[in-house]
């Protein structure tokens, strides 16, 4: 299934993609995409449902984070080797973990919003884990049971903020708009391998990363066990599992995003986004 949130910012609406590509609204069946509706129970009655009897939503309207009330987006860094020697790191013996606040959670086409003084914003396309129920202590064995899906993400840097100043990462991941989601959460029972899955992004048209899932140091089984060892991982959590090479940081003349481009990102089966580059008022 493919799940997802329309409507205007703030007041967004559970919805799902049937399989003809039409948004429908679930909002008479379900409060919204998130908590205990992520559940293999809740998405059960979910696809249970008649999809062609449910109230066609039209087109062009905005869509949002695919998922509602995220409690952590948690980050792993330098995930793929050749992402890691672009940017003049080694790979860590254990997963690179850090936080992106909330609050840079927006739809998938909603403009990347550059921060006032920003000279440096990148982008990074990755593959994002959705927790379907609370995992502490988990086993990679039984890691997979406790996701309800993955998503598209787009984990949007300013390097400057991330590298020059004093601290750790967080300040350079979490600007507003930093974490754009979506279009869609496709349940973990739609995608048959997400350690194969190609991904693209390319800015103004020019592919700048074409990667694929197959080459995480630390795999989506490896990750939900991982984390569980150190906090609870609770429905609608996100982990943005890292991105292949192809960042504006790695290039010899790094050509980070201005007002006015036009940012373009896919996931084999996780659909695309397309976001413009404005500046902050």
């Amino acid at each position: 299934m493919k799940l997802l949130r329309h409507g205007l910012i703030g007041a967004e609406k559970p919805g799902l993609m049937d399989d003809q590509g039409v948004i429908r609204d679930l909002s008479g069946q379900v409060a919204d995409i998130g908590g205990a509706v992520l559940s293999d129970d809740g998405l059960a009655a979910i696809g249970s449902l008649d999809a062609s009897e449910l109230p066609v939503v039209p087109e062009g309207t905005r869509l949002g984070a695919p998922v509602a009330g995220i409690g952590k987006m948690i980050c792993i860094g330098l995930n793929y080797a050749d992402h890691a020697a672009e940017s003049g790191a080694q790979v860590p013996p254990e997963p690179l973990i850090f936080m992106k606040a909330t609050s840079a959670i927006q739809g998938p086409n909603d403009p990347i919003v550059l921060p006032r003084g920003s000279e440096q914003t990148d982008w990074e396309v990755e593959l994002g884990i959705v927790i379907g129920k609370p995992a502490k202590y988990v086993s990679e064995e039984d890691a997979m049971d406790y996701v309800a899906g993955f998503v598209l993400a787009n984990d949007v840097s300013e390097r400057s903020y991330q590298k020059d100043r004093a601290g750790q990462w967080t300040k350079g991941k979490s600007c507003d708009s930093f974490g754009p989601l979506g279009p869609y959460l496709v349940t973990r029972d739609s995608v048959a391998d997400p350690q194969k899955l190609a991904m693209k992004l390319s800015v103004n048209g020019e592919v700048m990363q074409n990667g694929s899932t197959e080459t995480m140091v630390f795999g989506v089984k490896t990750l939900v066990s991982y984390l569980s060892q150190f906090m609870t991982l609770h429905p609608g959590d996100v982990i943005s599992t890292g991105t292949p090479p192809g960042v504006a940081m790695g290039m010899e003349t790094p050509r980070f995003l201005r007002p006015g481009d036009v940012v373009e990102l896919e996931i084999e089966g996780l659909g695309k986004q397309r976001a413009e580059v404005v500046a902050d008022a």
